[in-house]
This record gives C-alpha cells, sequence and structure tokens, in this order.
C-alpha cells in the first residue's frame, strides 16, 4: 500500500514559520484530494485543511490565513506552509487523503513555544 512520509517539523517561536512535506507514492497526489491533520496531546486527530485534485485549498477557521497547502504532482509531494504559529498548534501533523483514508504516517512534530 501507498506509504505516507511527513517530514519538516521541530521547535519554533510564536510567531515563527515551518514548511511540512509529505511524501507519497503512486497517483494520490494527482487524483485524491489530500489533507493535513495534526494531533494534539489528550485530542482527538483534526483536521487541518485539504486540496482537492484541481488545487484548491480549503481551511478550518483557526488555520486560515496563516497556513497554506499546496502540492507537487511531479514530485508526489504535499506542503504544508505554517505561518505566524501559535502555541496552540502545537501538534504531531499527518498527510492522508481526505477520503479513504491510507495507513497513518509517523507523522512529524512541531512545537511553538518561546
Amino acid at each position: 500500500q501507498v506509504q505516507l512520509v511527513e517530514s519538516g517539523g521541530g521547535l519554533v517561536q510564536p510567531g515563527g514559520s515551518l514548511r511540512l512535506s509529505c511524501v507519497g507514492s503512486g497517483d494520490i497526489f494527482t487524483l485524491d484530494a489530500m489533507a493535513w491533520y495534526r494531533q494534539a496531546p489528550g485530542n482527538r486527530r483534526e483536521l487541518v485543511g485539504s486540496i482537492d485534485a484541481l488545487g484548491t485549498p480549503v481551511y478550518v477557521d483557526s488555520v486560515k490565513g496563516r497556513f497554506t497547502i499546496s502540492r507537487d504532482k511531479d514530485k508526489n509531494t504535499l506542503y504544508l506552509l505554517m505561518n505566524s504559529l501559535k502555541p496552540e498548534d502545537t501538534a504531531v501533523y499527518y498527510c492522508n487523503r481526505l477520503f479513504n483514508k491510507l495507513n497513518w504516517g509517523q507523522g512529524t512534530q512541531v512545537t511553538v513555544s518561546s
């Protein structure tokens, strides 16, 4: 089955930026709507935003205007550019299909703290 590998997380101060990457295989980045999710300690995994096959992104209100999802179909890569980071953005971030989920990857830890 397709494997998803997230990377790019780290420790950043409030107001800082990070760009996450998700590399997969096959045609999922060409044919499928993809999404970023996050899970903070003690919380359920939640949707951050998605991008459809045509490249149209949609975001949850809490990240709208700060996060940008993009995809590079040639590189089978999904990106999440995160600006103006807040402590409440601290979580493990995952990518997956928006529908018909694949096995979850390991995720990448994002910690926003001064």
